[in-house]
């Protein structure tokens, strides 16, 4: 029976119904053909149950051709010693599971807690994917230079104590812009927005005639508007004249003074496409709630400035809206998130918070969409959460899913749903989280050799065992 040395055996179940996957609509596979093959280097004997790939357009034939073994569905749980599967089992699975052996998916135990009993009672050692974390944590140079860059910008400010009150506007967000929009946001500046390329010179002067504008000449188009600015605005920042003359130095003082954190973001993640996703959902849900209304010009407000926010502020500045406010920890406290809401269009939750302020504090509230928040305005909550793990909407009490994506309360469309990527990106983040779970296996965490031996961003995420049998 398993235990806790080297994994021997290694199955790729299919995703079918079950708690979180209403209707089987969640057709991803956890590892696709092309990874097959990293798998087997490493000794172990890789089984797929019949059909795991074919909701993402993978064959049987593919897998056979990879080196797998194929199996149903009635005898792909039996004698593995690890099972890996994207979402969480459904409750019929877990008695196929042999007592000891362990279970790597998206397990979400505070969000199905009766599941998580019967993962216990049961001794399936349960690795949560989603609490795997990078260890230590990885930094990239790009990510260092853009941080220190809005360092810089901001420091004259942080100085003379003036950042409360300092309007902070970021010129098209970029890649290369998105770590200094996470900086600037940790600082808690009044207000801070990021400005499409195509806004005119009256919407920009309207954003804040006194603002800190911050922008990188090697990734804008708005050519005419950095000439603006660069007669009319005192305050100009751009990444890249920093970069020519402090960019090297920067990036290594900051490596010299900040030694890596033991643990980083999560290793098994599709938080910049979720962010994506859901923008897109929210921008077809405005569209047809206020057709009279030019998107690109909607009252736009995006709670948070993590990976998730930010793959939503990727797509926003994709889809043309001119302006979107990014609101801080500060931003979205009861008393001053109202100035935000009212009026709004469009507000993207990106915002989590700890376990323990869940079910307990509200960013947005009930009494925000019926008192503030104009009907016909869309919310997307891409937090989301549980009866037994709230989110911090107040109106999502769980979770959408695709059989119903969305509900109305107050006049206001909502969606939290469950799996956004499965909104058109199915395939793609298929693939990408079939690579970093790869990876974790068989390459950077060598998580094959079993449970006695797991790397400190792993051994966080047992959240079930060690069992032995």
């Amino acid at each position: 029976m398993p235990g806790h040395n080297r994994f021997q055996s290694i199955a790729v179940v299919r995703e079918i119904e079950s708690p979180e996957n209403p209707s089987g609509l969640e057709k991803r596979v956890s590892v696709v053909p092309q990874d097959i093959g990293t798998l087997l280097q490493t000794g172990a004997d890789v089984y797929v149950e019949e059909g795991a790939g074919l909701g993402v357009g993978f064959s049987d034939e593919e897998y056979v051709k990879a080196g797998a073994i194929l199996q149903p569905a009635h005898e792909i749980y039996r004698d593995k010693d690890l099972i890996i599967k994207f979402k969480g089992p459904s409750l019929e699975s877990v008695a196929h599971m042999h007592p000891g052996c362990t279970l790597l998916c998206m397990a979400h135990f505070g969000s199905f807690p009766d599941r998580a009993r019967v993962l216990e009672e049961n001794k399936i050692n349960v690795i949560a994917m989603e609490e795997i974390v990078e260890s230590p944590k990885i930094d990239p140079d790009q990510a260092i230079l853009s941080r220190t860059a809005m360092a810089t910008a901001l420091q004259p400010y942080l100085e003379n104590n003036s950042i409360g009150g300092l309007d902070v506007r970021v010129l098209q967000w970029s890649p290369r812009t998105l770590a200094a929009i996470r900086r600037a946001g940790n600082r808690d500046p009044r207000s801070l927005k990021v400005i499409h390329s195509d806004a005119s010179i009256e919407q920009l002067d309207a954003t804040g005639p006194t603002a800190l504008y911050f922008y990188d000449s090697a990734s804008t188009t708005s050519d005419h508007l950095i000439e603006h600015l660069k007669q009319t605005h005192p305050n100009l920042f751009d990444l890249v004249d920093y970069e020519k003359n402090h960019g090297q130095t920067a990036i290594e003082k900051w490596r010299e003074t900040h030694p890596p954190l033991p643990f980083g973001l999560r290793r098994i993640q599709c938080l910049h496409q979720t962010g994506q996703a859901g923008a897109r959902y929210g921008l077809e849900l405005l569209a047809q709630n206020k057709p009279n209304l030019d998107v690109q010009n909607a009252k736009v407000v995006v709670l948070g400035y993590g990976n998730v926010a930010q793959g939503a502020m990727r797509e926003l500045s994709d889809k043309g809206v001119r302006e979107i406010n990014v609101l801080g920890l500060t931003h979205t406290k009861s008393g001053r998130i109202e100035y935000w809401l009212k009026d709004a269009d469009l507000i993207v939750n990106g915002a989590d918070q700890p376990v323990n302020l869940r079910g307990r504090n509200y960013l947005v509230e009930n009494r925000h969409l019926e008192q503030i928040i104009p009907d016909g305005s869309v919310i997307i909550d891409l937090v989301g959460g549980s009866p037994t793990n709230r989110s911090p909407i107040e109106p999502v009490l769980s979770c959408t899913f695709l059989t119903e994506p969305h509900f109305v309360t107050h006049g206001v469309t909502v969606s939290a749903l469950w799996g956004w990527p499965m909104l058109g990106m199915m395939r793609e983040t298929a693939i990408t989280y079939s690579g970093q779970i790869v990876d974790v296996i068989a390459k950077r965490e060598m998580l094959i050799n079993g449970l006695d031996s797991l790397a400190p961003g792993v051994q966080r995420a047992l959240v079930c065992g060690p069992h032995t049998v």
